[in-house]
């Protein structure tokens, strides 16, 4: 399909935003007699007018509106990927916390390779609570209380946390059956040190407890199940998100009583999402699902 010239399209654009001949020119350095020329050239193209002229002013009849609509879009969008394309390539940035990254996203990568090789990865360090903003991702998986409205956010995994150990831990001693006896036990933290008080409350004990058995705190919680696995105490642990080692022994839950449970790990983009973005979005969702 023939198209109409691409400098036509831009002058038609600059002089539809500023509803002025002049300023257009401006903006493009180049004369008013120029842009008019333009305009000229692109009305003949389409065989009518797109401008109403009155006196020393002009404004867009309904094709020009159209048009204008479309190119506005259209052609910001086609200066990002001519830009993208002469930088070369720019990889997709996923924030990603670590026990998320390491346990799904890194593993799925050789996957995601060999279905999408044109696209490049860059997996960074994430907190809980970030927004796209904070590193300038182009996705981010992260736990949101109030995922953003201005952003796609799709839930990925619960956040319901039991307590778990290792079976090196209950080694020579004995299981703690009851909420009592596991708040009495060695107890890791993250850096949220409420949670070991909410899931008391939820087992209906004492927050004290909590507070005459309080063990190290880890900053993250990828460390923090680290430790858990090694045999040095009792943690609150996301079980979706380490149901292989849940299934594979490695892990110990030690109570039906959940903490978190009305909250989400989400994956994050923008609106406005690239394609490529879009890409590794949709295949991410899609490899959690089958792995589940």
């Amino acid at each position: 399909m023939k198209l109409p010239p691409l400098n036509a399209l831009r002058a038609f654009e600059c002089a539809a935003r500023h509803l002025s001949f002049s300023k257009a020119g401006d903006e493009l350095c180049v004369t008013h007699a120029a842009i008019s020329h333009q305009i000229k050239l692109l009305e003949s193209w389409f065989a009518r007018p797109l401008f109403v002229r009155e006196n020393r002013q002009v404004r867009l009849n309904h094709a020009g509106t159209e048009l204008y609509e479309h190119l506005a879009h259209a052609l910001p969008e086609l200066a990002r990927l001519c830009h993208r394309l002469k930088q070369g390539p720019h990889p997709v940035k996923v924030g990603c916390i670590p026990s998320i990254a390491s346990r799904w996203l890194i593993p799925g990568l050789p996957d995601f390779n060999k279905k999408h090789p044109e696209i490049q990865v860059s997996i960074l360090y994430a907190r809980a609570e970030e927004k796209l903003t904070d590193g300038d991702y182009d996705l981010l998986v992260t736990f949101r209380r109030d995922p953003d409205n201005h952003t796609n956010s799709m839930p990925l995994f619960s956040r319901a946390s039991r307590p778990v150990c290792s079976p090196h831990y209950l080694a020579g001693r004995p299981k703690p059956e009851t909420a009592d006896a596991i708040l009495r036990s060695d107890l890791l933290h993250d850096e949220n040190e409420r949670d070991w008080r909410d899931w008391a409350n939820a087992a209906g004990t004492s927050e004290q407890t909590v507070a005459d058995h309080h063990g190290p705190v880890f900053q993250d919680s990828n460390l923090m199940m680290t430790a858990v696995i090694a045999g040095h105490g009792i943690a609150l642990c996301p079980v979706d998100i380490f149901r292989t080692e849940i299934d594979r022994g490695d892990l110990v839950v030690l109570s039906d009583i959940a903490t978190r449970q009305d909250e989400h790990y989400y994956l994050i983009e923008h609106q406005d999402c690239r394609q490529d973005a879009k890409t590794v979005s949709r295949w991410f969702l899609d490899y959690i699902h089958r792995q589940i």
